[in-house]
């Protein structure tokens, strides 16, 4: 029996995970890191090379394949209120968890007291008013344990990755309210093909150069149309053939990760997980809650031919390689195949919404982004009003509009977050030794999330032809590479 390629990317995760286990009570992590770990970064260069040009040519083609410009404006509209929408819904569903559950209320009251300390004397340090009526500082119980701590706090030096993007999000911060606006017109369409940074921009040239095809006569476009859909075939094709070693590349991924996390001693992991585990815990459930419930929920609601067990099926591949890759941009070739070739969406809305949604639509981060906030602030024994906490929801829905669709992106934009609530953002510092596992799980979620916005959008302009055989066909296998 022949497997599917996602039970062979399954496996290949677990093996992943055994080897680096194993790798690190042997005491051979840096040979991991030396001879197996490249093998997982070229992957990820593989699926970036050629992420940027196919979502430049996927978008010409579909805008110049819908032929009406007004048709265009109205699916452009639907997907931007969708994605909104689910946004708005994970953070939502973030705040509420967080909220029922306190993880950072469950941490040892002393741990949670010297935290309150530190709190306060930074807020004075930095002239920021503290945000509730306790006033430890001004309490003479606490005098000595003051001393010590405001003497360590003198002292203490901030994590260099801190310190870098605490610097980016200062200066995304800094920016003018129309420095977004900007940022999207490229002056140099090759400089934005050679960033993976500058996503918006490809997608903003690719509108304009379909909608400028639609409005010159067709014998003049037809040759450039024509050449636009053929490089997309390529482009296509070279997902193929990269995808038959993606079980392999995959095991280097996940070996690599852990083994950087463990060295060479696997209980290192352990520590890390204990100390924030119910953070953890609550992100994961929150994220879990989004892929299992919501998502098929809107489904079943609005698309109402695609069953449950036909979805994750067929967005199998894109999910595990998601997981892997904690890149919706990296993932974003194989996110289109599954979408189109097994949820029968029509090519002209994947190359439009998926693209779109691979920079805009970060669900799984802004989730993310709502429990941290508030974690962190019980952490501290703050208690956030229902005022800040919809500041939470405001900002942390804009952030994840135009963030970078690569590793941690969502940590710059946690740093804007605390700093709207008037929180210490170098706190990000405390979450950022399980961010990379929680990354990996969020991406999931954030291209689970494109999945079921195309899925949609399709339904609502009648450009849905979900396979009728999925629905009583139990064996049914993902088409992508099987």
């Amino acid at each position: 029996m022949k497997l599917a390629l996602h039970w062979k990317i399954l496996i290949g995760l677990l093996l992943g995970v055994v080897w680096a286990i194993l790798s690190s009570l042997w005491g051979f992590s840096e040979f991991t890191l030396k001879w197996i770990e490249p093998f997982g970064t070229i992957f990820i260069n593989l699926l970036k090379l050629i992420a940027v040009p196919l979502v430049l040519f996927s978008i010409i083609s579909g805008v110049t394949g819908l032929g009406d410009p007004s048709s265009l404006g109205r699916m452009g509209l639907r997907t931007l209120i969708f994605y909104f929408v689910t946004t708005l819904l994970a953070v939502s569903l973030g705040l509420a968890l967080v909220n029922v559950f306190g993880p950072g209320k469950l941490v040892e009251e002393d741990t949670r007291t010297e935290n309150r300390i530190r709190y306060e004397l930074w807020a004075r340090d930095n002239k920021i008013p503290v945000k509730d009526e306790i006033r430890l500082l001004q309490d003479p119980a606490f005098e000595s344990r003051i001393a010590a701590l405001d003497q360590e706090a003198a002292s203490a030096e901030i994590d260099p990755e801190v310190l870098e993007k605490m610097a980016i999000a200062e200066k995304t911060k800094d920016a003018g309210p129309l420095q977004q606006l900007v940022d999207i017109i490229p002056s140099n369409i090759f400089g934005a093909l050679g960033n993976n940074g500058k996503m918006l921009q490809v997608i903003f040239f690719a509108l304009f150069f379909g909608i400028s095809l639609l409005f010159i006569p067709q014998e003049r476009g037809e040759p450039v149309v024509k050449f636009v859909n053929g490089v997309m075939e390529v482009f296509l094709k070279m997902v193929d053939l990269i995808m038959q070693a993606a079980p392999f590349f995959v095991f280097a991924l996940l070996a690599g990760t852990i083994s950087k996390m463990a060295g060479d001693d696997v209980s290192k992991v352990l520590e890390i997980f204990k100390g924030l585990s119910w953070y953890s815990l609550t992100v994961f459930l929150g994220l879990a809650l989004m892929v299992t419930v919501l998502y098929p929920l809107l489904l079943k609601l609005i698309v109402k031919v695609i069953p449950y067990k036909g979805f994750f099926k067929a967005m199998s591949p894109a999910q595990t390689l998601a997981f892997s890759t904690s890149s919706s941009a990296a993932t974003l070739p194989v996110t289109m195949e599954c979408v189109e070739d097994n949820l029968g969406v029509d090519k002209k809305i994947t190359s439009f919404v998926l693209p779109i949604g691979a920079t805009v639509n970060m669900d799984g981060t802004s989730l993310y982004q709502a429990v941290a906030v508030v974690f962190l602030a019980q952490f501290h024994m703050i208690d956030l009003s229902i005022a800040q906490q919809l500041t939470i929801v405001l900002t942390a829905t804009l952030a994840s509009i135009g963030s970078a669709a690569v590793p941690s992106a969502g940590l710059v934009m946690l740093i804007i977050v605390l700093q709207s609530v008037g929180l210490n953002p170098a706190w990000i510092a405390i979450i950022l030794p399980v961010d990379r596992i929680l990354d990996m799980c969020r991406t999931v979620v954030n291209v689970t999330g494109d999945a079921t916005v195309s899925s949609i959008i399709a339904s609502r302009e009648n450009l849905l032809n979900y396979p009728e055989k999925y629905n009583t066909d139990d064996t049914f296998e993902p088409d992508v590479n099987d």
